[in-house]
C-alpha cells in the first residue's frame, strides 16, 4: 500500500485503434482486479471465485454498518482517503471514455465497480458531519498473513468529526461521490441523487435553468455537506487518525482536496458556488501557484488544474478567465515535464517510464497518463496545441506518451515483463498480496493463522495459487530491474489507484476516439446488463413520449454550410421526457468559414457549445473559424421535437 504523489501526463486525441497490444483484453482484466479486492458480502454475480465472504462485522463495535468497501492493496485494511480517490479516478474514467467502455462491453462491470465503492461511501458518512475514514489498523494487520476471511487482527473503525477534522478525506470522499453521480444519471437517477444528498444538504441555490437540473438528475442540490463539513472543519485526517500516518500521511495538506471536491461538485451539478470557490480560491490555495511533477491519492492539484482548464476551454470561466488561465499554465507545466519538454522534467528509466519512487511508482505512472488523455482530448477538441518551454506540441503526441507509458505495462520494455498480472505470458508470479498468495478457502477451509500465514505462505517461493487478474503491480526500479519475490513488496504489490486510472485510459486506446467532443456534456450511456444467471431480467416498462418526436430531424443547408441534426437519448423525469439532440454544423466549402451567426427558434431547453450573441449564436469561445470541410458541434436539451436551426450570417475567406 503506497503513498505518495505523481506527475500527470497528457494524451492525444489519435485516430480510432491503436495496434500492438490487445487493449480490450487489458480493460476487462483491469476492472476484474476490484472484485478481488472487495470487502464484506461478495454478491452473486462474483467472478473471482475464490474469495468470499469478509470484514461482516466491520464497524459494529462503534454502533456502524461499515461492511463492503476495498481493501487498499495486499493487505486487509480499508483506508478512506485511497479508496475515495479510486472511486474518483474510475469515476473520471467512465465520464470522459463510457462510450468506448460500453462498446467494449465493460460499462456495466466498471459501473458494478464505482457502485462498491459508493454503497460503503454512504454508510461511512452517517451524519452530515461525520465520515468514518478507516477500518483496521495497519499495524496489527502488517503482523498478520492471513487471507480477508480468517481475519483476527483489530477491525476498529476510526472517523473524523468537528472535533476530529479531516479537510482532505471529507474533500476527496464528496469529489469521488459527486463525480460518481454523473457516472449514474442517467442509469439510475435515484441513486445519483442519493450521492449528491451526501455532498449536499438544503434547497438548490445553484444558477442553472429547471430543465438542466433535470437533466443532471438531482432532486435536492444545495449548500453542502460533506464538503462543507470539509471546508469548514479545516485539518489533516491524518492528524485526527493518527493510525494512517505511517500508510498514507497527508503530505499535500488538504488545500488540493477542497480544490478538487469543488471542482467535481462544479461538474456535477452546474453550482456557480463552486466555480466562485474556485475563482476566488485558486491563488490563496495552491491551485495556480503548484506547478507539480507528480498526480496521485495525496497530490491532486494536477487533477484540479486540468478540470480547470476544461472549464475554461468549455467558456464557462466568466470574469475569473484570468484567474483559471494561471490555473491552466500549471495544468500544461505538468503536461510539459512527462513529455521532457518542461522546464523541470520528470525522471524516466532507460526504458522509458516515468520513475518518481521505488515503492509503488506505477500508481504515478497510471495516473499521469491518464491526465495525459483526457487532456490532449480537450486540446483537440478546442483546436489547439500544448504550449511547452520547448515549444507547441500537438495532442497528439501527448495520446502518443501516455500509449508508450500503458504499452510498457504491458510488456513493451526491457525485460519484455508485463506489470499487469494475467495478461500476456510473462507476468508477476508472486504477488505480495495476502488473498492471492494463500489457498482459497473454498479449497481448504482449515484457518490460517497470523503467523502460520508468514510460515506456510508468505515465505514459499512457488507461485501465488490464486492468480490476482489485472492488477497493476508497483512495478521495476530506476534502472528497469524488477524482482518476482513475494517479500519484494516494493515492487510486487499491487493497489487499487494504480488500476482506476488504467480504466480510462485501456478504454480510449481500444476504442478510438470517435469523433466526440470532450469539451461538450458527458452522456454516460446505459451499460448493457451483465447476465450471470439463465432467468431473464425483466422487460423494462416502456414510457410514451409526451408528443411525437421525429428524428432524426430534417438537415438543412445554406450554400456551403450544412446543418444535420439527431437525437441521442431521452429519459422521463417527473412524468416529463426529456431529449438531448446533437448538432452538427460542416463547413461544406473549399475557404475558411468566420463571423458565423445561427438563428436557433423553438428551443426550449439549455445549450452547450455555442455562444449566445443575444439574438443569434455564435462560434463557442474556444474555436474562432471553422476550416474547410470541418465541423463543429452543439447540443441542447428540452421537452420537444428538434429546434429550428438555421444560418443568418457568416463571411468565407
Amino acid at each position: 500500500m503506497e503513498k505518495f504523489m505523481t506527475p500527470l501526463l497528457l494524451l492525444l486525441c489519435l485516430p480510432l485503434a491503436l495496434a500492438g497490444h490487445d487493449y480490450g483484453q487489458a480493460l476487462s482484466k483491469s476492472i476484474l482486479f476490484f472484485e478481488a479486492q472487495r470487502s464484506g458480502y461478495l454478491p452473486h454475480n462474483q467472478r473471482v471465485t475464490w474469495r468470499a465472504n469478509s470484514g461482516l462485522n466491520d464497524g459494529k463495535a462503534s454502533g456502524a454498518d461499515l461492511v463492503g468497501g476495498y481493501y487498499d492493496a495486499g493487505d486487509n485494511v480499508k483506508f478512506g482517503l485511497p479508496m475515495a480517490f479510486t472511486v474518483t479516478m474510475m469515476s473520471w474514467s467512465i465520464i470522459e471514455y463510457g462510450k468506448q467502455m460500453a462498446a467494449s462491453g465493460e460499462l456495466g462491470h466498471a459501473m458494478n465497480a464505482i457502485k462498491w465503492g459508493t454503497d460503503y461511501f454512504i454508510k461511512a458518512h452517517p451524519q452530515p458531519n461525520v465520515l468514518y475514514g478507516e477500518v483496521g489498523d495497519g499495524n496489527t494487520d502488517h503482523n498478520c498473513w492471513q487471507r480477508p476471511e480468517d481475519m483476527t487482527t483489530d477491525r476498529r473503525a476510526y472517523k473524523i468529526d468537528p472535533s476530529n477534522p479531516g479537510s482532505d478525506l471529507a474533500g476527496e470522499t464528496a469529489a469521488a461521490m459527486a463525480a460518481a453521480s454523473i457516472v449514474f444519471r442517467h442509469s439510475d437517477p435515484a441513486y445519483s441523487s442519493e450521492l449528491l444528498r451526501h455532498a449536499y444538504q438544503a434547497t438548490c441555490q445553484a444558477q442553472v435553468s429547471a430543465a438542466f437540473m433535470v437533466y443532471i438528475g438531482f432532486s435536492v442540490v444545495s449548500v453542502i455537506a460533506l464538503f462543507d463539513f470539509a471546508d469548514k472543519y479545516r485539518g489533516k485526517y491524518d492528524s485526527s487518525i493518527t493510525v494512517a500516518q505511517k500508510y498514507y500521511r497527508s503530505i499535500s495538506g488538504y488545500n488540493d482536496e477542497l480544490l478538487w471536491a469543488a471542482a467535481w461538485l462544479y461538474q456535477a451539478s452546474g453550482n456557480q458556488h463552486y466555480l466562485d470557490y474556485l475563482g476566488k480560491n485558486g491563488d490563496s490555495m495552491g491551485g495556480t501557484g503548484w506547478g507539480m511533477t507528480e498526480f496521485g491519492w495525496d497530490v491532486k492539484y494536477p487533477g484540479v488544474q486540468t478540470l480547470v482548464a476544461k472549464f475554461l476551454m468549455q467558456g464557462k470561466a466568466g470574469h475569473y478567465a484570468p484567474v483559471f488561465e494561471r490555473y491552466q499554465q500549471k495544468a500544461e507545466y505538468f503536461m510539459c515535464s512527462c513529455l521532457g519538454k518542461g522546464s523541470r522534467n520528470v525522471q524516466k528509466t532507460p526504458g522509458g517510464l516515468i520513475f518518481r519512487q521505488r515503492w509503488n511508482n506505477m500508481q504515478f505512472v497510471t495516473s499521469a497518463s491518464f491526465l495525459a488523455t483526457v487532456y490532449s482530448d480537450y486540446l483537440a477538441s478546442a483546436g489547439r496545441d500544448l504550449k511547452c518551454s520547448a515549444g507547441n506540441v500537438a495532442p497528439a503526441e501527448l495520446l502518443g506518451f501516455a500509449k508508450s507509458q500503458v504499452d510498457y505495462i504491458l510488456g513493451d520494455n526491457p525485460r519484455a515483463t508485463s506489470y499487469m498480472v494475467g495478461y500476456g505470458n510473462n507476468y508477476p508470479q508472486r504477488v505480495h498480496h495476502r488473498a492471492s498468495s494463500i489457498v482459497s478457502i473454498k479449497v481448504n477451509p482449515s484457518f490460517v493463522s497470523c503467523r502460520g500465514g508468514y510460515a506456510t505462505w508468505f515465505s514459499s517461493k512457488g507461485s501465488d495459487p490464486n492468480l490476482l487478474v489485472g492488477a497493476v503491480v508497483g512495478g521495476p526500479d530506476a534502472y528497469d530491474n524488477f524482482g518476482d519475490r513475494r517479500d519484494n513488496y516494493e515492487q510486487t504489490e499491487p493497489a487499487t489507484y494504480n488500476n482506476a486510472p488504467i480504466l480510462g485510459i485501456l478504454a480510449r486506446l481500444n476504442a478510438g476516439h470517435g469523433g466526440y467532443n470532450q469539451l461538450l456534456p458527458a452522456i454516460v450511456p446505459a451499460p448493457t446488463p451483465v447476465v450471470t444467471k439463465p432467468s431473464p431480467a425483466p422487460k423494462p416498462k416502456t414510457i410514451p413520449p409526451t408528443k411525437p418526436i421525429t428524428t432524426p430531424a430534417p438537415a438543412s443547408s445554406s450554400g456551403p454550410i450544412a446543418i444535420q441534426q439527431k437525437l441521442t437519448t431521452s429519459w422521463i423525469s417527473n412524468g416529463k421526457r426529456y431529449y438531448r439532440y446533437s448538432t452538427i454544423v460542416t463547413n461544406k466549402s473549399a475557404k475558411t468559414l468566420k463571423n458565423l451567426k445561427l438563428s436557433i427558434s423553438k428551443l426550449y431547453g439549455p445549450l452547450w457549445g455555442l455562444t449566445n450573441l443575444g439574438n443569434a449564436y455564435g462560434f463557442p469561445s474556444w474555436l474562432n473559424n471553422l476550416a474547410a470541410g470541418k465541423s463543429l458541434e452543439f447540443v441542447y436539451i428540452h421537452t420537444a421535437n428538434a429546434a429550428d436551426v438555421s444560418v443568418s450570417a457568416y463571411t468565407l475567406a
